[in-house]
């Protein structure tokens, strides 16, 4: 039997981008969607990508939060995603303070969900907030959107630190990829 064939996927960063960023929060009643997220959420839930968050939680290393704490956010996380007829295929944390290859900009977590998913990550997103995210993703070799709300701060550059696109909030995002999804040639695998 021959095996699927790969598939796109889109990684969201949580923190800023999915979900306004309140450090350290594993309580679902101070989550709240970030500027644009809701309409994104609709809007990629019908392309038939798969959706992943990959965030890095060192909260774990530091105590600040435990790993019963991430299957709460995974599960409110879901369920906030399937409010907007989105489907969250899975969760990848970094529970590390550093040192490890998991950890935005490393591009573990992304490597580890491509393996586990097939997924295809030269055909696959990856959409942050912070340059540290866009680095993981070109690391992965995805194509990349910073949301350019603020949240960067240090902007460091370098060529594996530049976005591909540049936008003010999550439904941008996913206008971008929608319409790149929808471009001739480009055939959906679901």
């Amino acid at each position: 039997m021959t095996p699927p064939m790969k598939r796109a996927a889109v990684f969201l960063d949580k923190d800023g981008t999915v979900l306004v960023d309140v450090p350290f929060n594993a309580d679902p009643r101070r989550m709240r969607f970030a500027p644009g997220a809701e309409a994104a959420l609709m809007r990629l839930g019908g392309l038939g990508m798969p959706l992943f968050i990959v965030s890095n939680q060192a909260g774990v290393a530091r105590g600040l939060l435990t790993e019963d704490d991430l299957h709460v956010i995974e599960d409110e996380l879901a369920r906030r995603f399937a409010a907007c007829g989105a489907t969250l295929a899975g969760c990848f944390f970094c529970p590390h303070d550093g040192g490890c290859g998991c950890r935005k900009p490393a591009p573990g977590m992304l490597l580890r969900a491509a393996l586990s998913h097939r997924i295809d990550l030269s055909e696959s997103w990856m959409v942050g907030d912070i340059l540290d995210d866009i680095e993981a993703g070109r690391r992965a070799g995805c194509r990349t959107i910073l949301i350019d709300n603020g949240n960067e701060t240090q902007w460091r550059m370098s060529a594996r630190r530049m976005p591909h696109h540049r936008v003010r909030d999550l439904d941008a995002a996913a206008a971008v990829i929608a319409a790149l999804a929808a471009s001739p040639g480009h055939v959906a695998q679901r």
